[in-house]
């Protein structure tokens, strides 16, 4: 089903969304495993008493359908809701109509953050080994940290949530969330152990060239390229020095190339770090060293830049071209910048930690089903389709997003 081949219809339809309906009950299709997550998501209420009107995996698919749809605040989740309740009810939800504002405030710090982000790691699991399996590749997971700019805690510092994604499926496999007095130095090993790393490469920035970090890929069975700067300044300088008029294992170049605005021209130096690291011990072995060198040219200006980075892999100087790693590792960067820009992250103000983590989650199961939806099409035209294409599409009408949910 192409998107230019799907009509809208108006809010007042309803046999058209039954069709809809019993098109979605007849297989695993994304909504199915997206109401499946919901579900799964523990509830923190005592529904045994008082007065339970919504149930929680209803006020989640709320949730999730409106940040689909590009609603930002809670009152626009509301007013969503209010738009598309006969519908929404079709789906045997919200029997008693739209929750409050106080009630979303009230289940977005009550949910358990960590039962919550485990439930999304399941959900993706099922989709990650289905895709993984599809593009027949090594898998690269890049991890990396993202400050939750829209909540300050009481020390005045955003809360830090370090992420793994996947490269090859575009999807966010697990997440940690960095404790109020800590970074993601404590919270990269931790996430580490809740993924299956054996056999796949691990790209991470400077602040995870630790040696625990190390360490700790090494012992799952997993292999690395992380960026060497400054935070490790014997090492950094130390390679610096060595690297001066010594002879690379091979060197190879890519472009120029032209994109937003910029010439680019990318060389990479490979070399054998039996030559450069002075103290291999303490890193657990050998390791290759690459040399990465832009040389920029600004179309509107002609003003010329250069740039240079040192990574630090355990892959062999041999591993062809080693510098794709490099670029592959800017996708977890690009998603984040993604969240901000189509998502609003940024923007949404929560006052606590656990709320912030909660609208994290949701952001991240919405950024990853779009990715599922474009790993389980077929047509090359639907895969090359970027989020914010998407999210206009859905956003036009509810009768779009349940037929988008309807992939399988």
């Amino acid at each position: 089903m192409s998107l230019d081949q799907v009509s809208s219809s108006g809010a007042d339809a309803p046999k058209h969304t039954v069709k809809i309906q019993n098109k979605l009950e007849t297989g695993c299709s994304i909504f199915d495993r997206l109401m499946d997550f919901a579900a799964s998501v523990p509830d923190f209420r005592r529904t045994d008493r008082g007065n339970i009107r919504h149930r929680l995996e209803d006020i989640i698919m709320l949730m999730f359908f409106a940040r689909a749809s590009k609603c930002v605040g809670r009152a626009e989740i509301i007013e969503f809701g209010r738009h598309n309740l006969n519908k929404l009810r079709k789906l045997g939800m919200l029997r008693n109509g739209v929750p409050s504002e106080p009630t979303l405030c009230r289940i977005e710090n009550g949910i358990n953050d960590l039962g919550m982000a485990g439930s999304m790691q399941e959900f993706a699991e099922k989709y990650h080994r289905e895709l993984l399996d599809e593009s027949g590749i090594g898998e690269i997971i890049c991890i990396d940290g993202k400050a939750e700019r829209g909540t300050v805690q009481e020390n005045g510092r955003n809360p830090d949530i370090v992420s793994a994604y996947s490269f090859n499926t575009g999807i966010t496999l697990a997440t940690e969330a960095c404790q109020e007095k800590s970074n993601e130095i404590k919270a990269v090993p931790q996430l580490i152990d809740k993924i299956d790393i054996t056999g796949k490469v691990v790209t991470a920035d400077a602040m995870s060239m630790q040696k625990e970090i190390i360490d700790k890929i090494r012992k799952n069975g997993g292999d690395f390229l992380i960026e060497l700067k400054a935070n490790q300044p014997s090492l950094r300088y130390g390679v610096e020095d060595r690297l001066k008029g010594l002879t690379p294992v091979y060197t190879y170049a890519e472009g120029p190339e032209f994109g937003h605005g910029r010439i680019e021209t990318r060389t990479y130096r490979v070399y054998d770090g039996l030559e450069v690291i002075a103290d291999m011990e303490k890193w657990g072995g050998n390791m290759t060293i690459i040399e990465y060198e832009a040389a920029t040219i600004r179309k509107s200006t002609g003003a010329r830049t250069a740039e240079k980075r040192l990574y630090v892999s355990s892959l062999s100087t041999d591993t062809p071209v080693l510098g794709a790693y490099v670029r592959d590792h800017w996708s977890i960067e690009s998603m984040h910048w993604g969240m901000d820009v189509n998502l609003l992250q940024d923007r949404i103000k929560r006052k606590s930690a656990k709320a912030a983590r909660n609208l994290d989650t949701i952001q991240r199961i919405v950024y990853s089903v779009f990715s599922i939806w474009k790993g389980l099409r077929k047509k090359r035209s639907d895969k090359r389709k970027g989020m914010a294409e998407l999210m206009r599409y859905v956003s036009m009408s509810f009768t779009r997003l349940l037929r988008f949910l309807s992939q399988k």
